[in-house]
């Protein structure tokens, strides 16, 4: 059985800077943390927001996963991160169990962190990320 936390909610947006101008408006919110993921096609902000982590996603271009996600349905909800201390090990705990995984091994993610998806179809239609935590 694999248990997870809720690591952080990310949200796709089309302009980093107006996004975190918002959110600084709005809630109040700061970035703890501010990066290009070139691996990833984006740049990404981590905002702390009370207990919780909302990741800000801006693609670096049009055809990136980001980007072309951005073009098909706008901006909103782009994954569920679920931080789980092994990342081998649930993703082969999820292999088994029949999910279907985009990555199939670990990549880099933002801060360093180890990560890897899991395909919507095998989670209600969302996009799920699993975060590495040491």
């Amino acid at each position: 059985m694999l248990l997870l936390n809720l690591d952080h909610v990310a949200l796709a947006v089309h302009d980093l800077d107006e996004a975190l101008a918002r959110f600084r408006g709005l809630y109040g919110a700061a970035p703890e943390w501010r990066e290009v993921v070139e691996e990833q096609g984006v740049e990404e902000a981590m905002l702390l927001v009370g207990g919780s982590k909302l990741q800000l996603l801006a693609p670096l271009g049009p055809d990136t996963p980001v980007g072309r996600f951005l073009a098909r349905r706008g901006e909103g909800l782009h994954h569920l991160a679920f931080a789980v201390p092994d990342l081998d090990a649930a993703l082969a705990h999820l292999a088994a169990e029949g999910a279907e995984l985009i990555d199939r091994h670990p990549r880099r993610g933002g801060a360093g962190r180890r990560i890897a998806f899991v395909h919507p179809r095998s989670f209600g239609g969302t996009l799920t990320e699993l975060v590495e935590i040491a």
